[in-house]
């Protein structure tokens, strides 16, 4: 009897202590090798950016180029061995530290370079048939090597740099301007840059050890937390759900950590977990749909990921996706481009020294159909707020889709529309457009780019 109760109590026990969750059984698994993009040279500058940008038309890797900085698209079924000629996207003359697809327009891509520019290109249905030199538009401003991309999830044609000149620069990609300045806010190198769900916000951190919640259109700091991690290298932050911030850092004895913080409330971290003594960046991807966030070490050849609720410890480990190979750099497919059949919750491109990798993250079930709390609604590439309005003042939230029947997009006629004092360093190619000041192209897909 006394036994029995012994018993009892330690299952009682095991019973409280392991939580429920749909995502404490997600695998990771490599794809076979003929679905990877094989014999990439890719770069191998010792910047701390992904490297890498997908969608579901494209994959994007930065590579290496003699003079100068050069990056490829792949269409995502060109997988196998990828031929050395293939054309590039070549026109910056400096080595390229990062790039990153527009989430309105899958067709259009933003790059940054140690030449001190922002370059926009449109990319070709079924990819590049000849090297790409000349962008649709070139954005100087800064007066140094820009290092950081990101555009604006819910507004059109908003883009954010961030460069080595501790600068943040909001643009207006369709009049090609650098409409906010952020220039002396900064005193060190901005490490990381990004915006909130519906970009009313952006989230820096920076060598000075400062955490800030920035309102962009201001100028203005909302909050700061000084030191959010006592090491002093890089440290990485992203807004999660519920506009609390997740960064992934490193202690004074040099062990990586990941905290989660309440920005109304900066005194001290929700909670702080040590990972392992590794000397790699994390890169944190958070999935706002199912709370779960994924982080990826460059120089490490594993991935964690991590469950955030609203219950202590709030950040809970789920597991961890480990190869025998180190990643260079990593994509993340938006949740548009994930085959809903298969349970697939999320899919990451990961980037050897030739070769780029897919990796599937699944969560196992039994049932052929539609698994409804995995996918709720998701962020679809409608923009829900046009640049001008969005920098006069207007938020809009993100437009909402559902992937039950997997994404499919929508063909209409739309009209393209360049300001032609924008076209200075477009391709000879285009020497047969109109010499007005408006060139119109009609296309007969809404996935491509409409400068209004």
């Amino acid at each position: 009897s006394e036994k029995w109760g012994k018993k009892k109590y330690i299952y009682k026990y095991i019973w409280k202590v392991v939580r429920t969750s749909k995502f404490r059984h997600v695998f990771g698994q490599a794809v076979k090798a003929d679905q990877c993009y094989d014999d990439i040279r890719i770069s191998q500058m010792t910047w701390d950016s992904n490297f890498c940008s997908v969608n579901p038309k494209f994959v994007a890797m930065i590579v290496d180029a003699s003079g100068g900085g050069a990056f490829i698209v792949l269409p995502l079924s060109k997988t196998g061995r990828i031929d050395m000629s293939l054309p590039t996207v070549c026109g910056h003359t400096g080595p390229v530290l990062d790039i990153e697809f527009c989430p309105h327009n899958d067709n259009i891509i933003a790059s940054c370079s140690e030449d001190c520019s922002v370059m926009i290109w449109e990319i070709p249905d079924g990819g590049l048939i000849s090297p790409l030199k000349d962008p649709v538009v070139k954005l100087d401003g800064h007066s140094k090597r820009v290092g950081i991309l990101s555009w604006h999830p819910t507004a059109h044609n908003v883009l954010m740099s961030a460069g080595c000149d501790n600068v943040v620069i909001l643009w207006n990609v369709v009049h090609g301007e650098a409409v906010v300045r952020i220039d002396s806010m900064h005193t060190d190198l901005i490490y990381s840059a990004c915006w909130n769900r519906n970009g009313s916000q952006i989230l820096t951190s920076c060598k000075d050890k400062k955490l800030r919640v920035i309102d962009p259109r201001k100028g203005s700091v909302i909050c700061e937390k000084d030191k959010p991690h006592e090491g002093s290298r890089p440290v990485r932050a992203v807004f999660v759900s519920d506009g609390k911030i997740l960064t992934t850092g490193f202690s004074r004895m040099s062990e990586r950590q990941v905290a989660l913080w309440d920005p109304n409330n900066f005194s001290e971290p929700l909670t702080l977990q040590e990972l392992d003594t590794s000397s790699g960046v994390l890169l944190p991807f958070f999935d706002p749909d199912t709370g779960v966030v994924y982080l990826c070490g460059k120089g490490d050849s594993s991935i964690r990921y991590f469950e955030v609720t609203d219950e202590a410890p709030y950040v809970h480990y789920l597991s961890m996706y480990s190869s025998k190979e180190s990643q260079k750099g990593m994509g993340y497919m938006p949740k548009r481009g994930l085959e809903v059949n298969k349970c697939e919750i999320a899919r990451f491109y990961k980037l050897h020294e030739r070769k780029c990798e897919p990796i599937v993250m699944t969560v196992p079930r039994k049932s052929d159909l539609f698994q409804e709390d995995l996918y709720p609604d998701t962020i679809g590439p409608e923009p829900s707020v046009e640049a001008d309005d969005w920098f006069a003042g207007k938020n809009g939230e993100p437009i909402l889709i559902s992937l039950k029947d997997g994404f499919v997009a929508t063909t209409k006629n739309k009209e393209f529309k360049v300001i032609k004092s924008l076209m200075a360093t477009t391709s000879s190619s285009s020497s047969n457009r109109q010499s007005d000041s408006v060139v119109r192209e009609q296309r007969e897909s809404s996935a491509l780019m409409c400068f209004i």
